[in-house]
């Protein structure tokens, strides 16, 4: 499956009433009303905020998703509207979010593409990612490292905070007739 583009998702704020894992799930709807079919999707993860501060926990999940004939930029802009139409303010690095998301990788491709690096060039190093990316993708590679996600996931160690807290609420769009 070189062509699944693999998402991940955060959020750590509320939105339209909505607490983060349900926002992830209304989130996973936009993706799939933008034209993103959905192959798999991992659980809601629960971490600290990274880099630590005293921002509340965040919530995170990956999809794995054909992106069609889109190209990285494509995707990537697809993703900034879906972002904006929840609510998403660029103000500051880092800070506290209604929704995030990010081209994490896209199979094998491995550069710059536009306004993004892909691989993401700190994935390996946060279990915020690599946990759900290994339910989402479980044979899944990084294309320059050669290792799994659930490979990178061990070598962190055991002090990333990181838990399984819920099933991401998936519904499954039906293919056009």
């Amino acid at each position: 499956m070189h062509n699944i583009a693999y998402i991940a998702l955060g959020s750590n704020l509320p939105f339209e009433g909505l607490d983060s894992p349900a926002l992830l799930a209304r989130a996973v709807s936009a993706l799939q009303a933008a034209g993103l079919q959905l192959r798999s999707w991992s659980g809601v993860w629960r971490t600290p905020a990274w880099p630590p501060s005293d921002q509340p926990d965040y919530f995170n999940a990956v999809v794995a998703a054909d992106p069609g004939e889109r190209s990285p930029q494509a995707l990537y802009e697809s993703l900034r509207a879906i972002e904006a139409r929840f609510g998403r303010e660029r103000r500051e690095k880092w800070a506290a979010r209604t929704l995030d998301l990010d081209i994490v990788a896209i199979g094998d491709l491995s550069g710059a593409f536009g306004a993004i690096t892909l691989p993401h060039q700190h994935m390996h190093e946060r279990a915020f990612v690599l946990a759900p990316l290994a339910e989402a993708g479980p044979d899944w590679r990084h294309p320059v490292l050669g290792r799994t996600a659930a490979e990178l996931l061990i070598g962190l160690g055991d002090s990333a905070g990181y838990r399984r807290v819920a099933d991401l609420s998936v519904v499954r769009a039906q293919p056009n007739a």
